[in-house]
């Protein structure tokens, strides 16, 4: 069979560059190198081997012993099996690497490592060390990447091969409604015997939810209605032999194979338009070609989460760095299609309990090794691709090693639009958060690449989609020699739950060196998730041997499927296209063409050897769209349909446009706004004559300053806003009072010393209430209320604080400075000062 290798690109991944694809050696190198020493990582596997052997024979053989044999060749793991004398191949051989380096070449494929036979049989079931043999086949192909990217002239690559070739087929569609799913699987089959499991309070996927709407949108992507033997639940039955009911699984399969074929018995047939010119068709979980090759900056990660199994209440650290610090998922969390997790608030349920808000949290034993590998090398990089629920949420913990929400070692958060790292060093405050700021915005309800640098040169450091924040840690640099070995990973929540984060988090990865901006900016446009390409056959449609048009496809979330940068090219690199039309292309999806997302559908391109490279391609286009996923990965079958492809054409008739109402007015937007940080901050030093630079101010501003409002909308004002106008109203007048000149030439003739009764008689009252009111209050608007009624609360102020809870013969000597201190304060941080 033909192949074509295809280049990957690892420093930038070109939207105009067909395919891409390969992955060299010098990665960093020629990204402009690192700025800090690499690390190799650090296992502490039991049972370690002491090499005493002859000396590696070439720097590959060396690099198989880094990435591979001493990760392997504990009897935990391989050694006791494939070691010295054991069976072939003996590719952990103790006494000797060289010998263990031939044999594993034999077992290993450097240009597709998780192809590698190694791994695809420790994936079937071959003695995995721990409870995922996807686990262990995931971590297997990080050290086969490590040895086949510090290989000398080595290049991951991806080869494109021809899929299955197979036409549309007719398509059996699951029922609109839930009765049918309810009456013939959900009550007989998942209620009767998963609940206990898969109810509403217990794990992940709730197949057997009380919500039946809930159950049916979970089970759907595990039933297969054209071949209902291929469906996840029957195969976790007959094959994983999961919590069969009876004592024979075969018999617990075959009820559940009957009860989804009794289910797709009652549905229609979807056939395919004959008129439509059609490619081949594909199924993305059989014909997908894995794309995730590489290009990403791994060297120093020390604990990774992708979060690929999808199910269960474990989210497994495939780092290859022990100990593996797996996270245990609990309360409201749900695992997010095409790898992920979503992170939900706590719920009630219909019984009237409560499920708690999700989070995902290591054990204070594991999480040690974030202790050990980090104050170790005083430096580290939190990286992390998330999709926020709000930009509402405040006091949220992405990504924390700590011990409550009020003390930790680090800490990635969320509060409003800003991310917020607090940080524990011996120049740190670890509850003074450092921070993105709220005018840029940075954080949206979207999926982000976020990176969280610190190393003692340059502090801490936030990256958003690759591009330095440009905030400045205002910390001097500082050592981790005061973190806490006690503390706990978790994702989503703080350990005592009180700080819960609404969101996906996609992948997270901890690295024990700061990454370089250049490796921040390979990783991002790497992109996350698991992506796979698609080679829609249209050799009949174009006359051309093993030709194909091919696109970048990943399920987006739980419910949408990406396509992107489709290019044309032939397997055949004899084959060069000649002036081939080709318009209107369109997605198909069970049967039919998708209602939405038909990015392509006014595409019109000329298939040219002047714009065609072979073993590169053409490209076709460089946008991407969204479709619907309808019944899962394993079943979706997509395919793609052409206006015209060479001299095959569709005669197509849009559908006439639906006239559109006119929208009724909103209504129009207040004339009242608000002042913003900087416009507060003026306004108060101005009326109140204390400079802005003065020290105990400008403290105060520094600290609420991303708490105060940062846009004019009334709108958007909030209860944390008028917390933070009071402080530093507070702040002010504090300064104010406490100098002696200051205050005499604001309050002219008011005794200071004297007690509050003698202080505050009629004419002292006015004394204070009349300089502010017309140094604070304005003139003349017509919003503004009485300048007699704000007299009236003030002076009601004053008359209670004067009492000092009885009748104010039991007053302190300073409580008059503090009264007015307080009365200004009241008109200083009121609507007279925030509102415009």
């Amino acid at each position: 069979m033909t192949t074509i290798i295809l280049q990957l690109q690892n420093c930038m991944r070109s939207a105009t560059t067909i395919a891409t694809l390969v992955l060299a050696t010098t990665l960093l190198s020629a990204c402009g190198g690192e700025s800090t020493e690499a690390l190799p990582n650090t296992a502490s596997n039991t049972g370690a081997v002491n090499y005493a052997g002859p000396a590696p024979a070439s720097e590959d053989v060396q690099n198989f012993k880094l990435s591979v044999w001493d990760n392997l060749v504990q009897d935990n793991r391989c050694g006791s099996c494939h070691g010295t004398g054991g069976q072939s191949p003996t590719f952990v051989d103790s006494q000797n690497v060289n010998t263990a380096y031939s044999q594993a070449n034999t077992i290993v494929n450097l240009g597709d490592p998780s192809q590698s036979l190694m791994v695809t049989k420790v994936a079937g079931g071959h003695n995995c060390w721990t409870t995922s043999d996807s686990v262990c086949a995931d971590i297997l192909t990080t050290y086969i990447s490590n040895w086949a990217g510090g290989s000398s002239n080595s290049a991951k690559t991806i080869e494109l091969r021809a899929p299955t070739i197979k036409d549309p087929g007719n398509t059996v569609p699951f029922p609109s409604g839930t009765d049918d799913f309810e009456r013939l699987v959900y009550t007989p089959v998942l209620k009767k015997y998963c609940s206990d499991c898969h109810g509403d309070s217990g794990q992940t996927p709730y197949i057997a939810s009380g919500n039946i709407g809930t159950a049916y949108e979970q089970s759907k992507s595990r039933m297969n209605l054209t071949t209902p033997a291929n469906s996840r639940f029957v195969e976790r039955l007959r094959f994983d032999a999961h919590n069969c009911w009876t004592t024979d699984c075969e018999s617990s399969a075959a009820e559940m194979e009957t009860a989804i074929l009794d289910l797709a018995l009652l549905q229609t047939l979807q056939p395919v338009d004959p008129d439509l010119v059609t490619s081949k068709a594909l199924v993305l979980d059989s014909d997908g070609l894995l794309a995730n090759s590489g290009g990403r900056f791994e060297d120093n990660i020390i604990a990774l989460y992708e979060f690929k199994a999808g199910e269960g209440q474990t989210a497994f650290d495939t780092s290859g760095v022990s100990p593996a610090l797996n996270l245990t998922l609990s309360g409201n969390v749900d695992w997010v299609g095409g790898w992920g997790i979503d992170m939900r608030p706590a719920v009630q349920t219909e019984q009237g309990g409560m499920v708690p808000a999700g989070k995902a949290q290591a054990s204070t034993a594991d999480s040690r090794k974030l202790h050990t590998l980090l104050t170790g090398s005083g430096e580290y990089a939190i990286e992390a691709w998330v999709a926020p629920g709000n930009i509402t949420q405040e006091d949220a913990r992405i990504v924390t090693y700590s011990g409550s929400s009020t003390t930790r070692n680090m800490t990635l958060s969320q509060s409003l639009q800003r991310y917020e790292v607090l940080h524990r060093s011996t120049t740190s405050d670890e509850n003074t958060p450092f921070a993105t700021q709220d005018g840029d915005k940075l954080l949206q309800a979207t999926l982000q690449h976020v990176v969280v640098n610190y190393s003692p040169g340059a502090g801490r450091q936030i990256f958003v989609n690759g591009q330095y924040s440009g905030d400045m840690d205002p910390d001097d640099a500082g050592l981790l020699s005061e973190w806490d070995n006690s503390f706990a990973l978790v994702l989503g929540n703080e350990t005592d739950g009180n700080s819960a984060w609404q969101g996906a988090i996609r992948m997270v990865a901890i690295h024990n060196r700061a990454l370089t901006p250049e490796q921040v900016q390979a990783n991002f446009e790497v992109g996350v998730g698991q992506k796979f390409f698609l080679l829609f056959s249209v050799s009949e449609l174009v006359g051309l041997n093993e030709s194909y048009i091919v696109f970048e496809v990943s399920q987006f979330d739980s419910f949408s499927y990406s396509f992107n940068s489709p290019f044309f090219i032939s397997l055949d690199e004899t084959v060069e296209p000649s002036n081939i039309p080709l318009q209107g292309m369109r997605l198909g999806i069970n049967g039919k063409e998708a209602t939405v997302g038909q990015a392509w559908a006014n595409l019109d391109v000329v298939l040219n050897s002047t714009d065609y490279e072979p073993g590169t391609g053409q490209s076709l286009s460089r946008l991407g769209t969204i479709i619907a996923l309808e019944n899962g990965p394993e079943t979706d079958e997509f395919f793609l349909t052409f206006d015209k492809l060479g001299g095959t054409t569709y005669s197509r008739s849009e559908p006439a446009i639906p006239s559109i109402a006119t929208p009724p007015d909103l209504p129009p937007s207040s004339e009242i706004g608000l002042k913003t940080f900087d416009e507060i901050n003026e306004s108060m030093a101005r009326m109140t004559g204390v400079a802005k630079t003065q020290p105990a101010v400008l403290n105060t501003f520094n600290t609420v300053k991303q708490q105060l409002p940062t846009i004019e909308n009334i709108s958007g004002f909030l209860s944390s806003h008028q917390m933070a106008v009071t402080q530093m109203a507070i702040q002010y007048c504090d300064v104010l009072i406490e100098n002696g000149q200051a205050r005499a030439d604001f309050f002219p003739g008011f005794d200071f010393t004297a007690t509050p009764a003698a202080a505050f008689d009629h004419s002292g009252k006015s004394l204070i209430t009349g300089p502010l009111l017309a140094r604070f209050v304005g003139e003349n608007l017509s919003t503004q209320p009485a300048a007699l009624d704000i007299q009236g609360e003030l002076g009601s102020l004053i008359d209670e604080l004067a009492k000092c809870g009885g009748d104010g013969s039991n007053c302190p000597a300073d409580r008059t400075e503090t009264i007015v201190k307080a009365s200004c304060a009241a008109v200083l941080g009121s609507a007279t000062t925030l509102v415009q």
